[in-house]
């Protein structure tokens, strides 16, 4: 939870205008040229706090811990063993995973200023690293008590959604969707709702005792094929035959199968089962309800983009892999997976339909909301 920049950190005029090119040069993704305009006005500024927190908070989002914890050392030896700097070494432990050090360094700072929201809630996340929620949700409350913030809000909904709290998780996620100040923070508790939701269609299990294909559901939306665990891993014609089984019992209807990548004799098989043509990607037509497929995802390629992108502006289709890697983060654009991978191996594992049927039929799953029938 990285958050130590987003606190109100006596800002002025003055100080805004100093650092305000640092801030475009973050926004636009230069983190170098970042970070050198920050350490700049640090040298010529030294007192502005909301710089030293930015700073940070620039090398802690780059998991850049080491060099997080030098730069709140050298907060500490300009303002000296005061709240603000101990704030930002007790962060820098945290992502060093150095834990009890961290809380002694946000202990000594609250001791020095109870009122400190921001020490609060890196106490919260320190807690909630080292397995005591009880005592991390105090100190959340605390931290909003005396800053109400959408990153507090967020980090005590994954707490409790850890714990299988979901409709308290929830509650939570949808306080910090209404606390936040931009769009991003907005569209991050939106899609912390939406995964709650997920998680609690396992419920009363809990997130840590669902399988890895459940838990890749509740986190991305992403209904995957063959969960279950089997004696080899599946082949193209069985997962082909399994989405095919998902479809008719959905009730789904795709006008054309638009191929995206190497085209596999499977492709064929999958189009004449759904009763429509297989077309290049130039043939895409949204108001057909294309089935976009392909091997595994192709982020790396425009193309893929642009044919996911386009599922998902027009609100009809869905995009289909055989594959997909285990890694959460990779934007892929599927919304059906046949089986997970790791690395470029497929897990050993089997269709289980009934189980996507019901995946696929949650509300909260990926494509709720998209024509899944042609326009015409």
């Amino acid at each position: 939870m990285r958050t130590t920049a987003s606190y109100d950190l006596f800002p002025d005029a003055p100080s805004e205008r100093a650092i305000a090119r640092a801030r475009w040069l973050a926004r636009e993704g230069r983190i170098a040229d970042a970070e050198q305009a920050y350490r700049g006005v640090l040298a010529t500024h030294p007192d502005l706090k909301a710089c030293w927190a930015e700073c940070f908070e620039l090398l802690r989002r780059e998991h850049r811990a080491e060099d997080a914890l030098r730069l709140a050392e050298g907060a500490v030896g300009h303002f000296g063993l005061t709240p603000f700097p101990l704030t930002l070494q007790g962060a820098a432990l945290i992502e060093l995973g150095r834990y009890r050090e961290a809380l002694a360094a946000l202990e000594q700072a609250l001791e020095r200023d109870p009122d400190l929201a921001l020490a609060w809630h890196e106490l919260g996340l320190a807690a909630y690293r080292i397995g005591d929620p009880n005592r991390a949700l105090l100190a959340l409350d605390r931290a909003f008590g005396l800053e109400p913030h959408t990153e507090t809000l967020r980090l005590r909904g994954r707490i409790l959604r850890d714990a299988g709290r979901y409709q308290a998780a929830e509650v939570a996620f949808e306080g910090a969707a209404q606390a936040a100040e931009h769009g991003e923070q907005r569209e991050l508790a939106e899609h912390e709702i939406l995964a709650t939701r997920r998680f609690a269609f396992y419920a009363p299990r809990r997130p840590d005792d669902l399988s890895s294909a459940e838990r890749w559901f509740a986190e991305t939306g992403m209904v995957v094929l063959a969960p279950d665990p089997g004696p080899v891993p599946p082949s193209d014609d069985a997962l082909v035959q399994a989405f095919l089984e998902v479809t008719h019992d959905s009730g789904w209807r795709f006008g054309q199968v638009v191929v995206a990548g190497p085209a596999l004799p499977v492709w064929s098989t999958l189009a004449q089962g759904l009763s429509a043509p297989q077309v290049e990607r130039t043939a895409l037509d949204p108001g057909a309800c294309p089935l976009i497929v392909a091997p595994r995802p192709q982020p790396a390629d425009t193309a893929w983009s642009t044919l996911t992108g386009a599922v998902v502006e027009h609100a009809a289709g869905l995009v289909f892999v055989l594959e997909h890697p285990t890694d959460p983060s990779v934007t892929s654009g599927a919304d059906v997976i046949g089986v997970l991978t790791d690395g470029d191996v497929r897990r050993s594992r089997m269709p289980n339909t009934a189980h996507a049927l019901a995946e696929s039929q949650h509300p909260a799953a990926r494509f709720t909301g998209r024509r899944l029938r042609p326009a015409r």
